[in-house]
């Protein structure tokens, strides 16, 4: 086992990669939380429960496509790189797609299973290059930045500390009530342990606020600690019941903008994420990664089995590179990773009490991470400045991922030909152009 994870040219060991393991796994612990809260869009009262996914389903698919998405990475690219479903993707999925595109959840999975497929062909084809070429650096990193402003939008209205205002859309909430305040304390809690270098922290800032919330009676005692694992018959395979039950829903130009939306975003976080963690960990060889597009098949596998499973996109977690820093080098840490996910699926009863309010400041402070990338678009270039701030603005204001990624692709070539710059424009983003013009008159 050693010298198939190359435990002497990384000069790691078994130890080591045990506690880089266990580092990364309690760094995004949270998504078992985070997740089955945000696709059965626990937050929204009175919908339909035909809407919601099942709340124990989703947990237990998210455990498992973490667990299977992160053994793959260790196994077949052997990185100490940890997947699961992405932030972000999963607001999207949940808050754009079945929220407001009113798409079931059944044919939202059905996106993301295409999305993967479609990602997995374009890895084994090394199309990939081109298209990630052919994306302007400046719109890849607006994206980023605009999906974190959606998330910390999305957290303060779990928190409930900004609220609907029929004068001014939005508004302060009522700082009083004892759910806001439990997250206010989350928040401060969360960001006094990030500031101080806790490994884990945002994980540690959620036992600590779910500990308070219990000691106050605002989160109910669990009745267990551990249990048996939920049922996941409610979610799995629903991914493809709608291509034979109802494919007049599924090819649609409006789920082609779901499919290419999905599929933009984990294509660009994944190879961000893959760069950003190799290079701390210094296996990155004359500015290139090794194994590549081993480490994108294994994502986008990831991506297909979590579908399957019943979650949103799974994708590479650029916690990992907590792991790294706390010594793991190769793909065994990875595979420590997935054996605590797999573990975690019997403690379902101490995560199913915890509440909105817990979870909050876990995305507020990851959509704070997300929008670093703001420093890396050039500002002083108005034909660049233009789109990019319309697609990071867009997000949060139209409550719509797609909404802004299209407003800002669409901005792009107008910028860049009224600039004469129509050279620089690659011959995809015209395509990708007419294909958001056609979303707006269509499906807006």
């Amino acid at each position: 086992m050693k010298k198939f994870f190359q435990f002497d040219e990384l000069g790691t060991n078994y130890s080591r990669e045990f506690i880089g393991g266990l580092t990364t796994f309690l760094s995004m612990a949270y998504i078992l939380v985070v997740n089955p809260l945000t696709l059965t869009l626990e937050s929204i009262p009175d919908l339909p429960e035909s809407m919601r996914m099942d709340y124990g389903a989703v947990f237990v698919a998210t455990a498992l496509a973490a667990a299977l998405g992160s053994l793959l990475m260790g196994l077949i690219a052997r990185y100490p790189i940890a997947l699961a479903p992405g932030m972000g993707l999963n607001a999207f999925f949940a808050y754009t797609v079945v929220l407001t595109m009113g798409i079931p959840w059944q044919s939202a999975l059905t996106g993301v299973l295409f999305s993967g497929l479609i990602f997995i062909v374009l890895t084994l084809s090394g199309l990939r290059e081109k298209i990630i070429n052919s994306i302007p650096a400046e719109l890849k990193y607006a994206v980023g930045a605009g999906i974190g402003l959606f998330i910390t939008f999305v957290g303060f209205q779990n928190a409930e500390i900004i609220v609907n205002n029929d004068a001014t859309l939005v508004g302060l909430g009522d700082l009083t009530n004892g759910n806001t305040l439990l997250a206010i304390f989350g928040l401060i809690i969360t960001v006094i342990l990030m500031v101080r270098g806790v490994k884990g922290g945002i994980f540690f800032g959620m036992v600590v606020t779910s500990i308070v919330g219990m000691i106050f009676g605002l989160i109910q005692l669990p009745e267990k600690i551990v249990d048996s694992v939920p049922s996941l018959a409610p979610t799995f395979g629903a991914a493809v019941s709608p291509i034979f039950n109802s494919p007049s829903d599924i090819f649609t130009i409006q789920m082609l903008v779901v499919v290419l939306t999905f599929l933009f975003v984990d294509f660009f976080d994944t190879a961000g994420t893959l760069v950003g963690v190799a290079n701390q960990a210094g296996l990155m060889k004359d500015n290139k990664l090794p194994r590549a597009g081993k480490a994108l098949f294994a994502d986008s596998c990831a991506t297909v089995v979590g579908a399957v499973l019943g979650t949103s996109t799974t994708t590479s977690y650029i916690e990992s590179s907590a792991g790294v820093a706390a010594g793991a080098r190769s793909g065994f840490a990875s595979v420590v990773t997935a054996g605590f996910f797999l573990l975690s699926l019997f403690f379902f009863p101490l995560l199913a009490v915890i509440t909105s309010a817990v979870t909050a400041p876990a995305l507020i402070i990851v959509g704070a991470l997300m929008v670093s990338t703001l420093g890396k678009i050039e500002w002083n270039r108005f034909e660049i400045a233009v789109p990019a701030f319309l697609t990071i603005i867009a997000m949060p204001l139209s409550y719509s991922i797609a909404t802004g990624i299209a407003i800002g692709f669409i901005f792009y070539p107008i910028t860049m030909i009224m600039k004469g710059k129509v050279k620089e424009i690659h011959p995809i983003m015209y395509g990708l152009f007419f294909i958001f013009v056609l979303y707006f008159i269509f499906l807006v």
